[in-house]
């Protein structure tokens, strides 16, 4: 596979996290471009390329953008840290607005057995936020999980522990396929929507948070209180749980969750990879020159829950 400009292995992705961490931390500051590339200990040159092969901005553009949205915020006297954190640019176009996503659950027999009699074909590729584990079933994927070095063993374990008794087949050039379905292509430079199936195991609790979920957070940031309301539980902490066992993660969009003060809260594969999440994002409407707000989300829901 020839990897698309925005994908990056794990050990640059850490940098990628970090110097993004650093940025939010420091705006204030206006760090010189040295200084951030010395907090990531690379070379000027060797940053600033990094940056604008996983971005499609230069690390001075992307502080610009987080100064330029910080001082509106300001201008603007937002009510509350949840409306700043919406106008710091998480929100808007983004990949997930072309895709067109149908959740499915896996059947009842699926889950009762393990996956008995069901093959699953897994494998592992590059992505924007460093190494992810794809795994489908000829129904659809039903898992997309993220992989820090030396973490491959557990991620497979894992992956196994969900289906113990289905037979794995590893295929990384098919997983490949699909990461580059899932991210080449963002904004304006999308030709046309993607269809992607998903097939997950889950409880009818679960599949209605999930499907919440992609109602709410594909767009713009959501809270877990939000998505409570939306599925009619007073359970906030239920609703965690349920979002936090998400088995495809990035496509159920559980990084654009926030508490409800706005800050990042929890997530399973690390705060700085939630915090790139929602910089990626953003950023591809900075790189197409969208203004926010004028393209509509295609996220589509389909099918029903376990019983069904």
């Amino acid at each position: 596979m020839s990897n698309t400009a925005s994908f990056v292995d794990s050990r640059d992705f850490a940098r990628i996290a970090r110097a993004i961490r650093y940025i939010d931390a420091n705006f204030r500051s206006q760090p010189r471009l040295a200084t951030i590339a010395a907090a990531v200990r690379l070379s000027e040159f060797h940053f600033n390329r990094l940056f604008r092969r996983w971005a499609g901005v230069t690390p001075r553009q992307y502080l610009a953008h987080v100064t330029a949205h910080a001082a509106r915020n300001a201008l603007a006297d937002t009510s509350s840290v949840l409306d700043a954190a919406y106008a710091l640019g998480l929100s808007g176009p983004g990949r997930l607005h072309d895709l067109l996503i149908t959740l499915d659950a896996v059947t009842p027999g699926e889950l009762k057995t393990g996956g008995r009699d069901l093959e699953i074909s897994y494998g592992f590729s590059d992505s924007p936020f460093g190494t992810a584990l794809l795994a489908h079933t000829a129904r659809g994927l039903s898992h997309l999980a993220f992989i820090d070095p030396g973490d491959r063993g557990a991620a497979l374990q894992r992956l196994s522990a969900e289906w113990p008794n289905a037979r794995r087949v590893r295929d990384d050039l098919r997983a490949q396929e699909l990461a580059q379905r899932i991210w080449s292509g963002t904004g304006a430079a999308a030709t046309a929507p993607t269809m992607l199936k998903l097939a997950v195991p889950g409880t009818n609790f679960q599949l209605k948070v999930w499907r919440a979920l992609l109602e709410l957070g594909a767009a713009v940031p959501t809270t877990y209180g939000a998505l409570a309301q939306a599925v009619g539980s007073a359970g906030a902490r239920a609703v965690g749980n349920a979002v936090g066992t998400n088995p495809v993660a990035w496509l159920i969009p559980c990084h654009n969750v926030l508490r409800g003060d706005g800050s990042l809260g929890g997530y399973r594969f690390g705060p700085d990879r939630k915090r790139a999440m929602l910089a990626w994002e953003s950023l591809q409407r900075v790189r197409v020159g969208v203004a926010a707000g004028t393209n509509v989300g295609r996220v589509a829901v389909a099918a029903s829950g376990p019983g069904t």
